[in-house]
């Protein structure tokens, strides 16, 4: 299992979803002890992102978006995202 980094997740979302704004936060110290949490963090991250690629889409299809353009960390182990996404013009 390989460190998943802010920077590294910040590239892929730039390349996939063009934003407008982004923000990104590990906070895998927040869980730590539990399922899924790396000791040295890239496990647990917070995204906050806003893109015109995401109108006329539902959040829950925002969501979607953002977990398919994250979906190669999923098996270097990244374990939970929580999102906030929001649509630019």
């Amino acid at each position: 299992m390989s460190h998943i980094s802010v920077a590294s997740l910040e590239t892929a979302l730039q390349q996939a979803l063009a934003p407008t704004a982004l923000h990104i936060e590990d906070e895998s110290w927040r869980h730590a002890g539990h399922a899924g949490a790396s000791p040295t963090g890239g496990s647990h991250f917070f995204v906050r992102i806003s893109s015109p690629l995401f109108q006329s889409h539902s959040r829950i299809q925002q969501h979607r978006l953002v977990n398919q353009a994250l979906a190669g960390f999923f098996v270097q182990g990244l374990h939970a995202l929580r999102l906030e996404t929001s649509a630019s013009q």
